[in-house]
């Protein structure tokens, strides 16, 4: 199975409205400007994002969110080096926020790479990010149960990618 893809614009052919699409990259390092920009001229909306921020200036993950194509962002850092973009969505009320401490991100990914659907964490404990959600005592400890994440695509920058789907990295 070769799974090497001629053009950017085919990888991201298959994002159709309202889908929940995983982006690589912390801050500006390592995001995948090309695909982004990709994605926004294919023109898919509703989109709920997962990012560790909420894009910087006017270019990927912030121009993707500009051009109205973000629901929801789901995502640690909102207030990043430039967040203008975002921060003039949200305050309108025309985007929606998920915030999740960065362990618990990566944590929630990885659950749900692994197929486990939930697990308890004591970050967030007694914060606005726990509100509503299921809580645990374990050895006189309170944990807030976090669930899963997971994407129906993810945007991914390497050096190199092979037939098989393997990726180098440099750099990021």
């Amino acid at each position: 199975m070769d799974k090497t893809i001629a053009a950017v614009r085919d990888a991201v052919a298959g994002i159709g409205d309202g889908a929940t699409v995983m982006i690589g990259g912390f801050g500006g390092s390592g995001a995948p400007i090309e695909l982004i920009h990709a994605l926004i001229n294919a023109g898919p909306k509703n989109l709920t994002v997962i990012n560790n921020n909420a894009g910087n200036g006017h270019v990927g993950l912030a121009a993707l969110i500009e051009q109205g194509q973000v629901a929801k962002l789901i995502c640690s850092f909102p207030r990043s080096a430039d967040p203008r973009v975002f921060t003039e969505l949200y305050l309108a009320g025309k985007i929606e926020l998920e915030v999740v401490p960065q362990g618990t991100l990566a944590e929630r990914i990885r659950a749900g790479g692994s197929g486990i659907p939930a697990f308890y964490t004591p970050t967030s404990y007694g914060t606005e990010l726990a509100e509503g959600k299921p809580v645990a005592e374990f050895d006189g400890r309170h944990y807030v149960q976090e669930r899963w994440l997971k994407a129906d695509f993810a945007l991914i920058k390497a050096e190199l990618g092979d037939p098989f789907g393997n990726l180098t990295y440099r750099m990021a």
